[in-house]
């Protein structure tokens, strides 16, 4: 697991930690199931204080991200509750459960095989419905899926997904850390793809570092991404004194960002910008889960 960790940061280590960790399971850098390093170890490789790793450890668990298994350390868990088998068998189970409940009911089997042909010959989804409880960070997915499929995108928050016009005609989408919410929320009928954030580590690979007196404008109307761009900033050693948030749903927002050497912010945002700036784009989805996207749409 790739870490930067800063002392110079007013950003307590411990939330740095606890975000990068965070980051790394919603990408799918951490693999769920996989055994993070014990507290020893990141104490000695980073030089923190072993309390702190714990502090973080037991933030993320309390949150249903990480577990403790005695006498063996934290690991990355699945956010469904429910453990799911291997797909080929529980999908023969589905299937077995269904036809043996169909007998006992008294329907034919060939009314049972007419009306499972009547299902698949059902017209393909009309749109994309993105799930997604803050109305800022929806905007973003949004802005983020539409150029990646030719149907109609909309979006709304998990209290949606009862309405009947949702249901109906929408192939489903949502970030991956409200999986457990989400399924909860839809009928098994309705498809549902979960999409992993970008990766923290991958998106900074081959970046080249700014100099110490290039000031770096965080631009967003998302809280989510100005928080998390300081805490990553930090953690990496820039100075926060060059690093300067900028709250798009505040007015003024935009006043002398041309002073600005560096300009981070996200896909709808970038749309947002003055054109003299040339920003560098923060994608919240995962380019493999937009190319899953595309090729789960047959009419993408």
């Amino acid at each position: 697991m790739r870490l930067w960790l800063s002392r110079n940061s007013d950003v307590p280590l411990k939330e740095q930690l606890s975000v990068q960790i965070l980051l790394g399971i919603v990408s799918g850098d951490l693999a769920v199931g996989e055994r993070l390093p014990t507290t020893a170890q990141l104490a000695r490789r980073w030089g923190i204080h072993p309390n702190t790793a714990r502090a973080a450890y037991r933030g993320l668990a309390e949150h249903g991200w990480i577990e403790w298994r005695r006498g063996s350390g934290f690991y990355v868990v699945e956010r469904d509750s429910n453990p799911t088998p291997e797909p080929a068998v529980e999908l023969d189970h589905l299937i077995g459960s269904f036809l043996e409940t169909a007998r006992r009911r008294g329907h034919a089997m060939g009314d049972v095989r007419n009306r499972v042909l009547r299902w698949f010959s059902a017209q393909p989804p009309e749109r994309v419905f993105v799930i997604e409880p803050e109305a800022e960070l929806r905007e973003i997915l949004m802005a983020e899926i539409r150029p990646a499929v030719t149907l109609r995108v909309t979006g709304g928050g998990i209290e949606d997904c009862a309405r009947a016009n949702v249901r109906t005609g929408s192939y489903c989408v949502a970030l991956y850390d409200h999986a457990a919410e989400v399924r909860r929320a839809l009928p098994p009928s309705v498809p549902c793809l979960l999409l992993r954030s970008s990766s923290v580590p991958g998106i900074l690979a081959g970046e080249t570092r700014p100099s110490p007196d290039t000031l770096i404008s965080v631009v967003s109307r998302w809280p989510g991404l100005l928080r998390w761009s300081r805490t990553v900033l930090s953690a990496v050693g820039i100075d926060e004194e060059a690093i300067e948030l900028r709250d798009a749903r505040q007015k003024g927002w935009d006043r002398g960002l041309d002073r600005s050497g560096l300009i981070v912010t996200d896909s709808l945002m970038a749309t947002r910008l003055p054109a003299s700036c040339r920003p560098r784009v923060f994608p919240v989805i995962a380019q493999p889960s937009l190319d899953e996207l595309r090729r789960s749409l047959p009419s993408s």
